[in-house]
């Protein structure tokens, strides 16, 4: 057992003292669910088992045994509002009051479309239950227009449940990304993967012409973060351009670097633009906006006006509570007071805060680590720079200590997201929050000097 191992089993042991009726009713749940939980993301957390939550408000929560932690986590930015922040709350009382869903639209809706183009200048929108599902219909699209069968997405990619990007490159081959299990599809019949950041591989990957759509979000987050090199995106919008492939920005996670997210901020101009999670505040939404040519080129195959076309049969794509009252209520809350420019400049500021002094404590003990910043978004990383692709987070990667890092930091009542070390503020982060982050992370640079594991 190596000394990072002896150290984490000596925090689950902590974990598991100090959150008894946690454990208690993660027992029980194995009973009732799949995987122990409504969701199988939730069996992820480092302490062995995850805390239950009695309540959760503002950039904090309070789990059933008493424990108080600063949220960084923000449930994978579904919570990137906060929780319970007061628009939303009152929007969607006023709304459950009035009814939830009823496959028409309100008024509300029109406020909401408007809006969306003002803030990310794509024209058209449809409203979706979650971002997996605007990717998906994006797809769709992309290959009805086309007439090509595949996608190209970049190794270490996370776009949700599809099935497209569930691949990476492994010794230069395609494989299932992070451990997904095969289910008998053949991804290379559908997709194409290359590197992030590789502009010749890239050409090389649409030169055959055969791929519908190139999937990416601007800069990489979900394989731990991976900005963009200079000049990437440009090359990436022109070589799509001169193959006639359509441009797909997933903004889910890079809507934190601003109100327009991140293409909207970096003059990116995407042939759709896709965006989930925090856009109606937590209720399950997703978004996806098309360009005038995607547009015109979609209504050539079925019209925009013709009452004896059922479109949803015609364009493949279902939902029925997708654009629901409440949905949408919730959504235009959350862009007209909580994601506004006021609110973003706070969050920015406070991520800002915590990387500097993350980057001070490992200037100041000489770690071979990093920290990178974007908008309200940050990440340490266990490497000395920045990656450039995939393939540098596979052959770098410190997954042990980032467990480790994990469960001493929810022991310490600090959350962060479970799959690698970011970060992300809410409008209610306050400097204090921040302030406490830096006290924990001084001290668990400290535990690993006193066992030799640094």
């Amino acid at each position: 057992m190596t000394v990072i191992d002896r150290l984490l089993d000596r925090e689950q042991h902590r974990f598991k003292r100090e959150h008894p009726r946690s454990f208690a009713d993660w027992q029980e749940g194995q009973r009732h669910f799949l995987y122990g939980g409504p969701s199988h993301w939730m069996r992820r957390w480092a302490g062995g088992f995850p805390i239950y939550v009695d309540e959760a408000s503002g950039a904090h929560i309070r789990d059933i045994d008493g424990r108080d932690y600063v949220d960084f986590c923000l449930g994978d930015t579904g919570g990137m509002c906060g929780h319970a922040p007061e628009a939303v709350t009152n929007a969607a009382m006023r709304q459950l009051r009035r009814g939830v869903t009823t496959m028409l639209p309100t008024e509300d809706s029109l406020w909401v479309g408007a809006e969306l183009t003002r803030r990310f200048g794509l024209p058209y929108w449809t409203l979706t239950t979650s971002a997996t599902d605007a990717n998906r219909g994006a797809i769709r699209i992309a290959r009805m227009i086309t007439g090509r069968p595949k996608v190209l997405v970049f190794s270490g990619c996370y776009h949700g449940g599809v099935e497209e990007a569930h691949v990476e490159l492994r010794d230069g081959r395609i494989g299932m990304r992070n451990m997904i299990h095969p289910n008998g599809v053949d991804h290379s019949a559908v997709s194409k993967v290359v590197e992030f950041n590789d502009v010749e591989a890239l050409e090389r990957a649409l030169s055959d012409e055969d791929v519908a759509c190139v999937l990416t979000e601007p800069l990489m987050t979900n394989f731990g973060m991976i900005p963009v090199a200079d000049g990437f995106l440009a090359a990436l919008r022109d070589i799509t351009r001169r193959t006639g492939t359509v441009l797909i920005i997933d903004e889910t996670h890079t809507i934190s670097s601003g109100p327009g997210g991140y293409a909207r901020l970096n003059g990116l101009e995407p042939d759709m633009l896709v965006a989930g999670k925090a856009i109606a505040g937590g209720i399950p939404a997703g978004i996806f906006g098309v360009s005038q040519e995607i547009a015109e080129r979609l209504w050539a195959i079925v019209p925009k006006v013709d009452p004896r076309v059922r479109q949803s049969a015609h364009l493949g794509i279902g939902g029925t509570l997708a654009g629901n009252a409440l949905t949408i209520a919730t959504m235009r809350a959350v862009l007209e007071e909580v994601l506004t420019p006021e609110n973003f400049e706070r969050m920015i500021a406070n991520a800002s805060r915590l990387a500097e002094d993350a980057r001070a404590i490992v200037a100041e003990n000489r770690l071979p680590w990093h920290v990178t910043q974007i908008g309200a978004r940050a990440e340490i990383m266990f490497m000395p720079e920045p990656p450039r692709n995939g393939a540098d987070v596979i052959a770098a990667r410190r997954g042990d200590l980032e467990t480790l890092l994990h469960a001493f930091y929810m022991n310490e009542g600090i959350l962060v997201t479970p799959f690698h070390t970011m970060f992300l503020m809410c409008p209610a982060t306050t400097t204090e929050d921040v302030d406490r982050h830096t006290a924990v992370f001084s001290r668990f640079v400290w535990l690993l000097r006193e066992a030799g594991a640094v």
